[in-house]
């Protein structure tokens, strides 16, 4: 099984960002028929830990570990986040370029929470990316199929953006189906911030 743990933001803030991305070159392009992804905005999420391929015998180890990650966050007297969505950014280059908005407030509450499901997953012996923990959300995955001036001149549009505030009420653990068309995710088990 193909994991993730994530949180979700709730439909307002999704919907708000879905607008501007409307606008956006890259938005245009999707309209126009050009062969650019944007995300589903059911499948819009942050990204909190990567774990790969876990085999299905090891699904409650996972479970177990995001658990006490949760649990040591609450006990560590944070409360669940209060985000928004705002900034903008670039990943990869050419076929696999990816255009991100960034993740503002109490964006320091998600690095201590990643730490803790890092820290857990390492205690248990289950694999995580080990890359620098970076807050966003993946808005769009135009590769190649765009001048890249354009893609840069929607990086530079969402650098202005900023949505409405909403609280992180839920760390989820998600399966990553992949297919040609995009991924699709099913919420496997979730535990309140």
């Amino acid at each position: 099984m193909r994991l993730f743990v994530a949180v979700y933001p709730p439909p307002e803030p999704v919907d708000h960002l879905g607008a501007r991305v409307a606008r956006l070159r890259v938005g245009a392009a999707s309209a126009a028929g050009a062969a650019v992804r944007l995300a589903a905005p059911a499948q819009l999420h942050v990204t909190v830990g990567f774990l790969g391929d876990v085999e299905a015998a090891r699904l409650v180890e996972v479970e177990s570990a995001l658990g006490l990650a949760v649990e040591w966050f609450r006990d560590g007297r944070h409360a669940a986040p209060r985000l928004s969505l705002g900034g903008g950014g670039r990943f990869g280059q050419a076929r696999s370029t990816v255009l991100w908005v960034g993740v503002r407030g109490e964006v320091e509450a998600l690095y201590v929470l990643a730490g803790l499901v890092r820290s857990r997953l390492r205690q248990a012996r289950l694999p995580y990316d080990v890359r620098p923990f970076r807050p966003h959300l993946t808005v769009a995955r135009p590769g190649d199929r765009m001048d890249p001036a354009d893609i840069e001149a929607d990086r530079a549009d969402l650098d202005d953006y900023q949505g409405p505030e909403w609280p992180a009420t839920e760390l989820s653990l998600m399966r990553s189906h992949l297919a040609a068309r995009g991924s699709r995710y099913d919420r496997l088990a979730g535990w309140p911030l």
